[in-house]
């Protein structure tokens, strides 16, 4: 995978609240719910909600308070795209370029651009606050992607995704549940939930989430056609590897393998997100076929 060293690195797409005091250090205080709400400690690596990636549907109020000062000279400077915090910027930036034509193309409706919030250890959201120990999520009550980076090592090194691809797979994963919120699949999928019981309701998450999964490949099929706001290529090269990577980093974070690695005996009953082999064909499919339409799941 290459990126443009010339592409521009739209920094607007992000707000980062690195060092704006999002409340507290640690990793205590989870936030309970969510049908696709992450649930590992990271420190300890244990199970306590479902799985890596999803939906936080808790109540709350967003903070705010980002500062781009520093990102923004950071990703303005020569050779910002060897910086793990601009390549990401990028990876959004590509994105949510594809979505940008394909959401009126797919689903006669204009796509809504969402902000991905960098954050360090803790941060007040719209839909509660969380730290790092809860990995990516998306809010649908604020519209925001919230990520801490170092989320980055705990995925490489011990859930063993470190290949590259592995990163704009999970943004490109949450960006899947922002498509569902513009479009409406979320709320149906939170009705159908409705006095359904808690299995049922597991059932319905992970139909969310594989159907994420799925939008994350039909990024990746045309990421390499993805442009900046000047017209030129975000990426040069994206390689059979980069989408095995991808695909590594789907299956490691399946439910049955995050079981597994947490000492508890597999439960489907249990699961949010999908096994690792579901996940990894979700991805493979909307990568194989390249059309979000490929990815339709009723509920």
């Amino acid at each position: 995978m290459e990126l443009n060293e010339n592409a521009d690195i739209d920094t607007s797409q992000v707000e980062d609240r690195r060092g704006s005091g999002g409340g507290g250090g640690g990793f205590g205080g989870l936030p309970v719910g969510g049908g696709g709400l992450v649930g590992i400690i990271i420190t300890l690596v244990l199970v306590v909600v479902g799985g890596y990636f999803g939906v936080n549907q808790l109540g709350g109020d967003d903070s705010g308070g980002g500062d781009n000062t520093n990102i923004s000279q950071s990703c303005s400077q020569e050779g910002a795209t060897k910086q793990l915090e601009c390549r990401n910027v990028l990876y959004i930036n590509s994105i949510q370029a594809y979505w940008s034509k394909a959401t009126p193309q797919y689903f006669g409706t204009q796509y809504q651009p969402a902000k991905t919030v960098i954050f360090s250890q803790r941060v007040n959201t719209g839909c509660g606050a969380a730290d790092s120990g809860v990995g990516p999520f998306y809010c649908p009550a604020d519209n925001n992607v919230y990520i801490d980076l170092t989320f980055y090592d705990v995925l490489a090194q011990q859930l063993g995704a470190p290949g590259e691809f592995a990163q704009p797979y999970v943004l490109a994963h949450e960006y899947g549940h922002h498509i569902q919120d513009i479009t409406g699949t979320e709320a149906k999928m939170r009705r159908a939930q409705q006095g359904a019981s808690e299995s049922k309701q597991n059932a319905l998450s992970v139909k969310l989430e594989l159907q994420a999964d799925c939008y994350a490949g039909v990024w990746a099929k045309a990421a390499t056609e993805t442009t900046d706001t000047k017209g030129q290529k975000i990426f040069t090269s994206l390689t059979q590897q980069d989408i095995d990577e991808g695909i590594q980093a789907a299956g490691q974070i399946g439910d049955d393998v995050l079981q597994k690695r947490s000492g508890n005996p597999v439960n489907p009953a249990e699961f949010t997100h999908g096994t690792a082999a579901q996940r990894q064909q979700s991805f493979g499919k909307g990568y194989d076929t390249g059309t979000p339409e490929s990815c339709a799941t009723a509920f």
